[in-house]
């Protein structure tokens, strides 16, 4: 859910309560009654949710640690080839008495493949399809409820699909065509993992699809095709927690799509095209049901979807108040829509969410619904069997009445829906402005929720920086379904000459809202609402290392290739002598670290190079065309010698999975480790930002860690690193803390450091920190700019002290370097540049801090020796 993290960290979500605990004898068939949703109270000393549970040390690190890897993906998305039923026998996996479903009585992971299987055999209403696998290699399962279709009839449904998103102004004329189309309901279950009943109501929901013999039923299956996501999250659901296998909370990931369940999640949503969807999570007491509250994302089509998301929101509080439970007899308090009830903290800001993803690709409504009984942590170990399950139960009830009133809802407004996505895709394939929604358009719509953009006529992505990130980035928008262009030729516009091979996104085009929600530069709402339920801020253009342009006034006049896949961008030159790569995108430190890896010996220099011996040049050759690096000569280039960087890491799990993505061998760490005895020797750096307290440490432990100091490096971020840097004595700086709920793209100015030179313009910053009070042993790598420094996001002084705000940020260090006295090399962060493994282009700052402090010391002992 979105809101068992507010609710852990004290988000301020107005009018909105979780259910209280209902502590029932076993056998009690009711409970006293909890208190009536309060309104939440502003907390300035928590911030919002940010996946920052150390990834060290603990069973999950375990896992990650001894798990195989998962085997390679399926092809994701229903197919336009093949009619229904499909009737495919999943394979069943073996009986699992550990999963955490089966204390619920709920159906465990392992229990669903046989269902459906049977459902299958018993209907012919009912497809199931492996649609991915998960982190640790679980398979994702898409069911498809509707009536039977030849293989004719199944591409007609496909052709109609893709003329919708394709031609929307044709599809607009042709009034036949919502009479021969099938609209798509997507519901998405168990998301997060320890929310688990989505799955069951969605398992009862489609047998009583598949076998009903209602004639409502038969007319509803014959106009439309309903896409169940049965759990989005199979290893959260078998090991009870709310993550992915990767530690990842996969409802924050859908701009990033680092993770395969996304991966798949977002195939489907473009290949199923649904004009609603639901996503369900868990818990909030009464049952929460989007539309939200401001700030609204700009980027949509929002006029039309607040008509229809409200509407089956109202159609879903219905059908859930409709089931009768009751304060007094159930615990159950009456639904609540944030839109009608609350006046901000839950929004529709950020596309990272599921539902806030699916209306670029066409969505008219789309939902979060938090059931309401909490039976996940403590709920869960202290809770007796029976009271679980008797939450549960009504839970899945309430999950299940969702899914009705919202399939109820497509099939009231069917050719309404449809014409609705039309014109979504037709707004944006014709360049429109983006419109104002008129007040009142629904009950309580006001000046408030009024959010809008400027669309650029095109943007323009260029190497100039980094050819490498420029294609990394063409190929995430065309995986999102983004259209791209290739320049055959070099073109002006906007004032500019750009060069071939130039990436061009034209902005007449179907999904723009996508194109740019990911491309332009964000905005800072920071004046506009007091609270906000998770980023405020991103930006793709900023955040993942390519040169971005945007173009306005006339469109780009440039002869440009549709792309499908980015240009190869990897090179060895021509000749026999050493070779250079700097180190400025995460290709390269991926590069890099491959030859390492191999044994290759490399050299690091000052200005952020790594110098490959001529000897090497074929293996040189292998990682270019691997990662797409281009390497160029390195006449006369000297450094020090770079072995592998070994990591021990007291890191968030984002990190420790971004680390790993970037090729450095790590060692998850934690104060518990530590003190249970850790072998240093094979450790060349300590990364700290999360999990690990220099103050509890046991006496050998500590001396065991200053051991180490007199060796190895440092790298530390956030509060857990200025702590950590504090309490041992490292480099002498005062930590400031910006408030803990700010975040987003920030402006900042690099030194020419073996850390800050070399990098972006923008940072990401989340609960920023800086430092002060510089002793003389301590480098500024980076700094907040004095201009700004936010760019995108939201970051207020706390209003009590009027501290911690962006304009106290202004000028100060924001990322440090130097070496202690014991002459252990140190770098501190105070932004985040690995968070959710998002901003792409600032993980080389990482690597280069990897890379200094693993080489300082070899380095200071060489200029010393005689």
């Amino acid at each position: 859910m979105h809101m068992e993290a507010a609710v852990r960290l004290s988000i301020p979500l107005a009018s909105i309560a979780v259910s209280a605990v209902l502590l029932v004898p076993a056998g009690t068939a009711t409970a006293e009654p909890p208190a009536p949703p309060q309104p939440a109270v502003r907390d300035f000393g928590n911030g919002p949710e940010r996946n920052d549970e150390a990834a060290g040390g603990d069973e999950r690190a375990q896992a990650l640690r001894t798990a195989p890897p998962a085997p390679a993906e399926p092809s994701g998305g229903p197919s336009r080839d093949l009619g229904y039923p499909r009737r495919t026998t999943l394979p069943e996996p073996a009986e699992n008495p550990a999963d955490a479903s089966v204390k619920l009585g709920l159906v465990p992971y392992h229990g669903i493949a046989p269902k459906l299987n049977d459902l299958q055999r018993r209907s012919d209403r009912v497809s199931a399809e492996i649609i991915g696998r998960s982190a640790q290699g679980r398979d994702l399962y898409l069911v498809t409820v509707t009536a039977p279709e030849t293989r004719a009839e199944a591409r007609e449904q496909a052709r109609l699909r893709e003329r919708i998103a394709g031609d929307p102004a044709a599809a607009a004329r042709d009034r036949k065509l919502a009479a021969r189309y099938k609209a798509p309901l997507y519901v998405n279950a168990n998301i997060h993992g320890n929310e688990w009943e989505g799955t069951d109501a969605a398992l009862r929901t489609i047998e009583e699809l598949a076998t009903s013999a209602d004639p409502k039923v038969a007319a509803l299956l014959a106009r439309t095709r309903l896409y169940f996501n049965v759990t989005a999250n199979p290893d959260g659901r078998v090991n009870g927690v709310r993550p992915n296998g990767n530690g990842f909370d996969l409802n924050r990931d859908f701009v990033t799509a680092s993770q395969p369940e996304v991966r798949a999640m977002r195939r489907l949503m473009i290949d199923a095209q649904p004009v609603t969807m639901i996503d369900l999570h868990g818990y909030v007491n009464g049952t929460l049901i989007e539309p939200t509250t401001p700030p609204h994302g700009a980027n949509y089509e929002y006029d039309l979807f607040i008509r229809n998301a409200y509407a089956n929101g109202l159609g879903m509080e219905a059908a859930v108040n409709g089931l009768g439970y009751t304060p007094e007899k159930d615990g159950v308090h009456p639904a609540q829509i944030p839109f009608r009830d609350s006046a901000e903290g839950w929004d529709d800001w950020p596309p990272i969410f599921t539902p806030q993803y699916a209306p670029f690709h066409g969505a008219v409504a789309a939902h979060t619904v938090e059931i309401p009984l909490r039976v996940n942590n403590a709920d869960y170990t202290n809770l007796p069997v029976e009271e679980l399950r008797r939450r549960s139960a009504i839970n899945t009830d309430v999950a299940a009445a969702a899914i009705r009133a919202s399939w109820a809802f497509v099939q009231d407004r069917h050719d309404t829906l449809i014409a609705d996505q039309i014109e979504v895709f037709r707004r944006g394939a014709a360049g429109e402005p983006s419109r104002t929604v008129p007040l009142g358009i629904v009950p309580g719509f006001g000046p408030e929720d009024v959010y809008t953009t400027t669309f650029p006529r095109a943007y323009v992505i260029t190497g100039e920086r980094s050819a490498t990130a420029a294609a990394r980035l063409a190929d995430h928008l065309v995986a999102n379904d983004v259209r791209v262009g290739r320049a055959r030729h070099a073109f002006r516009a906007g004032g500019r000459t750009y060069p071939a091979g130039s990436y061009v996104v034209d902005m007449r085009q179907p999904k723009r809202g996508l194109a740019n929600v990911m491309l332009e530069p964000g905005a800072d709402i920071s004046p506009r609402v007091d609270a906000m339920y998770d980023i405020s801020g991103w930006s793709h253009a900023l955040l993942w290392g390519a040169t971005v342009e945007p173009v306005t006034g006339q469109a780009p006049r440039v002869a440009a290739e549709p792309v499908k896949a980015a240009a190869p961008t990897g090179s060895v030159p021509r000749g026999s002598g050493p070779l250079a790569v700097a180190v400025v995108d995460a290709k390269e430190v991926q590069a890099v670290n491959d030859l390492l890896a191999q044994g290759v010996a490399l050299t690091w220099t000052d200005d952020g190079r790594v110098i490959v011996p001529a000897s090497a040049r074929r293996a040189a050759g292998t990682v270019a065309d691997r990662y797409g690096v281009a390497f160029t000569q390195a006449a006369g280039a000297t450094g020090t010698p770079l072995a592998p960087v070994r990591l021990a890491a007291a890191v968030s799990a984002d990190e420790l999975f971004t680390l790993r993505e970037l090729g450095f061998p790590v060692t998850p760490v934690s104060t518990a480790v530590l003190n249970a005895g850790f072998d240093w020797s094979a450790t060349d750096v300590l990364v700290v930002s999360s999990g690990l307290s220099h103050a509890a440490l046991n006496p050998a432990a500590r001396a065991a860690l200053d051991a180490f100091l007199t060796t190895g490096g440092v790298i530390t971020r956030g509060g857990t690193g200025a702590a950590f840097n504090a309490a041992a004595g490292l480099l002498t700086v005062t930590a400031v803390a910006g408030r803990s709920d700010a975040n987003g793209v920030v402006r900042v100015a690099s030194s020419g450091g073996p850390v800050g030179g070399g990098s972006p313009d923008h940072s990401f910053v989340y609960a920023p920190r800086w430092f002060t009070g510089l002793g003389p042993e301590v480098r500024v790598e980076q700094a907040y700019a004095a201009d700004g420094p936010l760019v995108a996001g939201h970051w207020r002084a706390d209003p009590r002290t009027g501290a911690g705000g962006p304009e106290q940020a202004r000028g100060q260090a924001a990322v440090v370097s130097g070496r202690d006295e014991r002459g252990a090399a140190v770098v501190m962060f105070g932004t985040e540049p690995m968070f959710r493994n998002h901003p792409k282009g600032l993980f080389p700052q990482v690597a280069r801090a990897a890379y200094w402090t693993a080489t300082a010391k070899a380095k200071a002992a060489a200029a010393t020796a005689p």
